[in-house]
């Protein structure tokens, strides 16, 4: 058994130069280029690019494209992608005229050079084409919806073309044991000898709950094993920072998953929030790391009540057409621990039980009991990942 193709092409074709000579000689180059600071979310999108992950893209997508993708879910080609991956800036004077343009990290002191851009066209996106894409993705225009907020202040001038990932940003710096780029990633699955892997998504900490979900998954598909992918980007204000979740996910699968059947990764993307499409984005990247499977849950990369508890799987009958991604859905349900029968379930599987059979715990509750140094039951989370987390609420 092989490992899954990557989306839209047979070879990954990630935008970073491996080369070291072209990269030596692009780094030379980028230093007489005009040159443009970039916002966090398309210096994400360049990082994504530059790993492979974006597969088969090769860069930032024009206006034409990007309403496209927005209102159908294909580029104008016809390609099959559920989000614009846009590079969006407010001024362009900076390098006007250029057909050649050095990208600059905002997010990396003294901004260096992320990439190099052959510039197709800069163009000026309309009030109405940015909420046009904004409704289309997000699925609302409230200005509250961390996405929206974000999507909207970029700016309205849209400067696309193919791009030359020179770095990865700070990943590789602040997290040098978990972010992997999808090249990485397929050679492990391929050494390890996994052909059948399901990805879990993850921008918190797991509980109990998404501990066995990932069991279940494992067992539901008989994967060889599962990748447990956690964003390292910007989340918004409140999210548990990157280094905590880490370690209390690194802390989970040491002591109770058995040996080699989970690999834990991180990639470098900014948090859209966007809920279903999201969803989707998150499938055709994780096929592009040679993932089989992705586990998609309850309010999957969700935000407030934007959207309805299973959108992010109905998404999948309703918009993804037969055979543009090869990847498969886990579909799981809300998952909790069971008093009836001692072990978490999910909660379509047990008909019989009401709320009082459950050990049902809010999010607010949680960090509550966390930062006041008390360990929530170990029905829900595990006593040494609950250590970590009380450390780190308490430490505010």
């Amino acid at each position: 058994m092989s490992l899954v193709r990557p989306h839209g092409s047979v070879d990954l074709q990630p935008r970073f130069v491996y080369d070291s000579e072209r990269h030596h000689q692009l780094m030379h180059e980028a230093e007489s280029l005009p040159s443009i600071v970039v916002s966090s979310a398309a210096a994400a999108n360049a990082v994504m690019l530059g790993a492979g992950y974006f597969n088969p893209l090769h860069g930032y997508m024009n206006l034409a494209d990007a309403l496209s993708v927005a209102e159908t879910l294909r580029t104008v080609d016809g390609l099959f992608w559920p989000v614009p991956v846009l590079n969006v800036v407010e001024d362009t004077r900076a390098i006007e005229g250029a057909s050649r343009i050095a990208l600059r990290d905002p997010n990396v002191e003294g901004n260096p050079v992320l990439a190099v851009m052959d510039v197709e066209a800069i163009e000026t996106v309309s009030d109405a084409q940015m909420d046009t894409m904004a409704e289309q993705v997000f699925g609302t225009l409230d200005d509250k919806h961390p996405g929206v907020a974000t999507f909207k202040s970029a700016g309205r001038k849209v400067i696309s073309g193919p791009i030359e990932v020179l770095n990865f940003s700070y990943f590789l710096n602040d997290f040098p044991d978990t972010f992997r780029t999808a090249v990485e990633i397929r050679n492990e699955f391929a050494e390890r000898g996994w052909s059948k892997v399901v990805a879990f998504q993850t921008r918190n900490p797991m509980h109990r709950a998404h501990e066995e979900l990932c069991k279940m998954a494992l067992d539901g598909v008989e994967a060889d094993g599962v990748l447990i992918h956690m964003l390292l980007g910007q989340l918004k204000p409140g999210d548990i920072p990157a280094p905590v979740r880490d370690a209390s996910i690194r802390k989970m699968v040491e002591l109770y998953f058995p040996a080699n059947t989970v690999m834990v990764t991180g990639y470098g993307f900014d948090m859209l929030y966007a809920g279903p499409r999201e969803a989707v984005l998150h499938a055709v990247f994780r096929q592009n790391c040679g993932c089989s499977h992705l586990v998609v849950g309850r309010d999957h990369a969700g935000v407030g009540d934007y959207y309805g508890a299973f959108d992010a799987q109905t998404i999948f009958d309703e918009k993804v057409p037969e055979g543009a991604l090869e990847i498969e859905i886990f579909r799981a349900d809300h998952t909790a621990y069971s008093k009836k029968l001692n072990k978490v379930v999910m909660m379509r599987d047990v008909p019989d039980h009401t709320k009082e059979d459950f050990i049902l715990l809010s999010g607010t509750k949680v960090r509550e009991m966390l930062g006041d140094g008390i360990a929530p039951p170990q029905e829900f989370s595990r006593p040494e990942v609950a250590q970590i987390l009380m450390d780190y609420y308490q430490s505010l």
